[in-house]
């Protein structure tokens, strides 16, 4: 496990935070009591495992085949 696998590891970590629903309390703060709403419409990013890929890409490495 080398030093970009790290590095993506970290990019991953930190797009997934912003893929947390929302607690309970901030659905009724900004929808109000009456709405029925799912806490994921809170969320600041949207994904989906087959809809959307993140797009992060290794950092430059040393070819293999150069020694």
């Amino acid at each position: 496990m080398g030093r970009s696998h790290y590095q993506k590891k970290i990019k991953l970590s930190k797009a997934n935070k912003q893929t947390r629903w929302a607690p309970v309390w901030v659905v009724l703060k900004k929808f109000g009591k009456g709405k029925k709403v799912h806490p994921s419409a809170v969320t600041h990013v949207k994904r989906h495992w087959r809809r959307t890929k993140l797009k992060i890409k290794p950092r430059h490495q040393r070819k293999q085949h150069l020694g």
